[in-house]
């Protein structure tokens, strides 16, 4: 197989970023670009999602030749086996540690709240939406091929603009107005959708997980179009073309149907899937061509060859080791204060760094960064890794 270490080092990158990003010492002292935008709008922290679908379908790129030839049987169980999979470890990730403290009790933590039925385990999430967006880009590379796939993309982003315009054509892209939220509360039901922005409205929900699908094409058409062409300065001046006039379309898009990732608008997988070709454009430029080596290489590498497994334990961690925890006092009304290890290294370590508590919070994440790192490069050393 002809590899390109740009397009690993892109994966680790991105990989890299989830994990800074969703450990923050402290998630009401955030450096703005380390944020999620409100609402419309994007951060670079709202490239990393659509950047690791567009790595998803760079590596399908790869693999999608070997499955061909091995058969539609084969195929369809490759797939759809890893689908579940992929699928079943993000429930398990949203279910885990499945006990939780309530007060001063363990408890189970239940699919629906016996207390309260509007609350319990959230079906739908990160690795969920990855899984089913590979599952069906990956169908419509194997049936469809280059050609089709790319006639799909446009059905899928142009569709999904008007079915958002039918839905509610006085008001389609609000938090309140779009279209996607009743659906998802009658299929997923209240008690299994996100309630991050104050009311049931899951931003990894199914109506927003079509557009998504066109994200891994559009990684899969620029994976399949650096292989095709080779390793020159005009396949590299293309790529770039490329993602210029991506960007500059879902701009252009703004304006109608503005850039948004938690209803992940057409016009947000444009914009994106250009800034990732642009970047990976980049990379490619100084790592095929001008052969570039250094830390940043092997910092990135490392989390590329086993992204999977490092994201999903930056995510079990924490929960796990908040299980253990010890009394630090009480507040003003007598009840028990508790703290675990890794709030006191917050509170203890990174804020009192500055009076700026941003900087202590940022701290904090680039420390569990640290630490996720020297486990993803010692399972590298013992050539560890997990393939689902």
């Amino acid at each position: 197989m002809n590899r390109f270490p740009s397009l690993d080092i892109f994966r680790g990158a991105t990989v890299a970023l989830m994990i800074l990003v969703n450990n923050p010492g402290n998630w009401g002292h955030l450096f703005e670009p380390l944020g999620h935008a409100p609402w419309h709008g994007c951060t670079p922290t709202d490239l990393v999602f659509p950047f690791f679908l567009f790595a998803v379908g760079n590596a399908m790129s790869f693999v999608m030749p070997k499955l061909e030839q091995a058969g539609t049987a084969a195929v369809m169980k490759k797939v759809w086996k890893r689908v579940i999979v992929i699928f079943a470890i993000g429930l398990f990730l949203n279910w885990s540690p499945f006990i939780k403290w309530d007060g001063e009790n363990l408890v189970f933590k239940y699919w629906v709240d016996p207390k309260n039925p509007e609350s319990g385990i959230r079906i739908m999430g990160v690795l969920q939406r990855i899984a089913l967006a590979y599952g069906f880009a990956a169908m419509a590379a194997y049936f469809l091929k280059i050609r089709g796939s790319a006639y799909l993309t446009v059905v899928i982003l142009l569709g999904y603009w008007l079915v958002c315009i039918l839905g509610n054509s006085a008001d389609p892209y609000s938090l309140n107005g779009w279209f996607g939220t009743a659906i998802d509360k009658n299929i997923l039901g209240v008690a299994h959708l996100y309630k991050g922005e104050g009311l049931p409205f899951d931003p990894e929900g199914l109506m927003s997980g079509f557009t998504p699908i066109a994200q891994v094409l559009f990684g899969y058409f620029v994976g399949h179009y650096i292989q095709s062409s080779g390793r020159s300065y005009e396949m590299l001046a293309k790529l770039l073309m490329a993602g210029v006039l991506l960007v500059a379309s879902g701009y252009a898009w703004d304006f109608g149907f503005p850039i948004n990732k938690k209803i992940w608008t057409s016009s947000y997988v444009l914009y994106t899937s250009g800034l990732a070709t642009v970047i990976l454009s980049v990379l490619l430029y100084l790592m095929e061509f001008k052969k570039a080596s250094g830390w940043w290489v092997k910092f990135f590498d490392v989390f590329g060859k086993n992204p999977l497994f490092i994201f999903v334990l930056s995510g079990f961690l924490p929960r796990v080791i908040a299980l253990f925890r010890w009394e630090t006092g009480t507040d003003e009304a007598g009840k028990k204060l508790y703290t675990s290890a890794l709030p006191w290294f917050y509170e203890h370590v990174c804020k009192p760094v500055s009076s700026n508590l941003k900087i202590g919070s940022f701290l904090y994440a680039l420390v569990f960064l640290a630490f996720m790192w020297s486990l993803a490069y010692w399972m590298d050393k013992k050539k560890w890794y997990v393939k689902v």
